[in-house]
């Protein structure tokens, strides 16, 4: 086996995680990508990926079903041999993830189960599975939301999991420093994409609103978030274990 650098980012077929998967194979990484339905865009992704110059597949993966998890990491067992010719990944970015816009006076308990098992209980129990075939000395890095420290309405299921996941990487990075595995969090601001229905990128009133209350004076493009990912998996970043870096051009300060 050699020494490849193999990632695996999960949601990774379009928006924040397809920059996340492009710039790590522009930092030397070989990816494995998942995607839950977007075959298209995963397929995209390890194109892009392969053009760098870098290997890429991409698997199938519903991080809300935790029963799955056991043979997704044979599967990734078997193909870091097969494809990457190596036993070990070197960085997981738990990314997965979709929003719920929903008053607190009406979230139901199946979108607050919703979000805890898409963004808590994945972020736990998959990097669980995976931690025999992560290297000692690799990085996790777990995204997180800027709404975990400001808050919009109606966001408050999808908020309060991601407050969790910057408490599970605290906690993550104590347990396993002892294998040199460092763990940080991510928090993204407001984004140009298709989350949320894509009012950012799409309503002009609120990207204005939102522009307006950035020091930097705009909203972000999924290529501001990526780079950050990459450097946080490299060696560049190897002394950064268990902090929160959010991405917001400087939201609310």
């Amino acid at each position: 086996m050699d020494n490849r650098k193999v990632a695996l980012v999960t949601g990774s077929s379009r928006g924040l995680g397809k920059d996340m998967a492009i710039q790590l194979a522009k930092k030397g990484f070989d990816v494995i990508v998942t995607y839950q339905g977007n075959v298209e865009g995963a397929d995209s992704t390890v194109a892009e990926i392969k053009a760098i110059g870098q290997h890429a597949i991409a698997l199938q993966l519903d991080v809300a079903k935790s029963g799955t998890y056991d043979a997704f990491v044979s599967t990734i067992t078997e193909k870091l041999g097969s494809e990457f010719g190596t036993d070990h990944l070197q960085a997981l970015v738990n990314n997965a993830g979709i929003g719920i816009h929903a008053a607190f006076e009406t979230t139901t308990e199946e979108q607050f189960d919703t979000m805890v098992n898409i963004h808590l209980k994945a972020a736990f129990f998959l990097t669980q599975k995976l931690l025999p075939i992560l290297n000692d000395g690799g990085s996790i890095v777990n995204i997180s939301s800027g709404l975990a420290r400001f808050s919009f309405p109606n966001y408050a299921a999808y908020a309060i999991m991601k407050a969790g996941i910057e408490s599970l990487s605290r906690y993550q990075a104590l347990e396993l420093g002892s294998r040199k595995i460092r763990v940080n969090t991510v928090a993204p601001g407001a984004i140009e994409t298709d989350f949320g229905g894509g009012s950012t990128r799409d309503n002009k009133e609120v990207n204005q609103m939102l522009a307006s209350r950035t020091a930097l004076g705009r909203t972000g493009l999924p290529d501001d978030i990526g780079g950050v990912i990459a450097f946080l998996c490299s060696d560049d970043a190897k002394w950064i274990n268990a902090q929160r870096i959010e991405v917001s051009g400087g939201f609310y300060i």
